[in-house]
């Protein structure tokens, strides 16, 4: 036998034996149909709701989409349009700058007009607007350009005999008629000698654009130049020539408007030799400046008047008003103080007297003689009673 341990261990006695266990209570057999029944109704309800439930989340994402893919389509065309109206606002732009470059200022306004009109804030459209305008009111420059003898072209499918006649006519510098032959020959072969042709537009088109400036066409001048810009860079002295044509247009516009802004601008060009036809810009500069010292004149700020007078007398002779306006500008100005002298020194004085001139003759012997005192006379006795 074991020894007892203190602890009692189950014997099979004591254990529980599984047919003595109470067994569960059996439920009704109609309540287990009707629950065996009812649970494939809960699954389909929820089946058939998770499905409609599916199918709207569906619907939702479809919808959602279709009207993404609308707003975009909208925004696409939207900005197709924006652009398609910014590139005919560009392009009317860019011919209003010609028209202005070659004179056609109501063309220039028209097309002016017609983009402020659709896009008022299109850059730089309000600004040539108003350039126009002034320069609407400013005579205009008659070109004066050598006359070109007439071109005949034999025979406009003989390539090298074009190129050949347009190096011709570049060296007897008829820079207009070799520009006719060269775009003859590339009209007929883009792809003839390309760059050799590239180089002979360049020159023909700077040298003509250098003359015509130079003949008082600033516009045509500074369009022949841009054209020449489009093939190589301007050299310096085309590129001075053409800035100094646009800056005497811009000083032009300010012409009979502001006398300040013209003198001011046409001193840039003094004695640049560059004229419009009319007026070089030295005599525009001394007739505004002189304008401009008037004006300063009459408002009575005379040091101003009279340093403008003084700088367009400098560009040539003031007129017979001016010249009395610009004297009494400088007398105001500039007023006559009184000058100090000094005295005369003082000769010190002399004991001595003046030494009496020398005479030869003695003077002359009086006959009278002196004058003798009267004789005394007593005083008559007074008589005694």
């Amino acid at each position: 036998m074991s020894e007892s341990t203190g602890t009692t261990q189950p014997t099979k006695a004591t254990q529980p034996v599984k047919s003595q266990l109470p067994a569960p209570a059996e439920e009704p057999q109609g309540s287990t149909q009707e629950v065996k029944a009812k649970k494939p109704k809960k699954k389909l309800g929820a089946r058939i709701g998770s499905f409609f439930l599916n199918l709207l989340i569906f619907l939702i994402i479809i919808g959602l989409g279709i009207f993404g893919g609308y707003q975009s389509g909208i925004g696409v065309r939207q900005r197709a349009q924006v652009s398609l109206v910014n590139q005919q606002l560009g392009d009317q732009f860019s011919r209003a700058i010609v028209d202005i470059q070659f004179g056609n200022y109501e063309a220039a306004k028209q097309r002016l007009e017609y983009i402020i009109g659709i896009d008022p804030s299109f850059p730089g459209a309000m600004e040539k607007l108003t350039e126009v305008m002034v320069l609407s009111t400013v005579p205009t420059a008659t070109p004066v350009v050598s006359p070109t003898p007439e071109l005949i072209i034999v025979d406009d499918t003989d390539y090298n005999g074009l190129f050949m006649q347009a190096q011709q006519l570049i060296a007897a510098q008829q820079w207009q008629n070799a520009l006719f032959v060269l775009d003859t020959l590339r009209r007929k072969d883009p792809t003839f000698n390309t760059v050799q042709v590239d180089g002979m537009y360049y020159f023909a088109l700077r040298n003509w654009g250098v003359d015509q400036i130079k003949a008082g066409n600033l516009e045509g001048g500074i369009y022949q130049l841009a054209l020449a810009e489009r093939f190589a860079p301007l050299d310096s002295t085309a590129h001075i020539l053409q800035d100094n044509a646009r800056a005497y247009i811009n000083a032009a516009s300010f012409w009979e408007l502001d006398w300040q802004r013209a003198a001011d601008q046409f001193y840039q060009l003094n004695g640049s030799g560059l004229w419009d036809g009319t007026m070089t810009a030295t005599e525009r500069y001394r007739i505004a400046a002189t304008r401009y010292a008037d004006q300063l004149y009459a408002e009575g700020r005379y040091c101003e008047a009279d340093e403008y007078y003084t700088s367009a007398q400098s560009a040539g002779p003031l007129d017979e008003a001016s010249q009395g306006f610009a004297h009494q500008a400088h007398l105001a100005c500039y007023p006559p103080t009184a000058v100090y002298t000094e005295p005369p020194a003082t000769v010190p004085a002399t004991t001595e007297p003046p030494p009496v001139p020398a005479t030869t003759e003695p003077p002359p012997a009086t006959t009278e003689p002196p004058p003798t005192d009267p004789p005394a006379t007593e005083p008559p006795p007074t008589e005694t009673p």
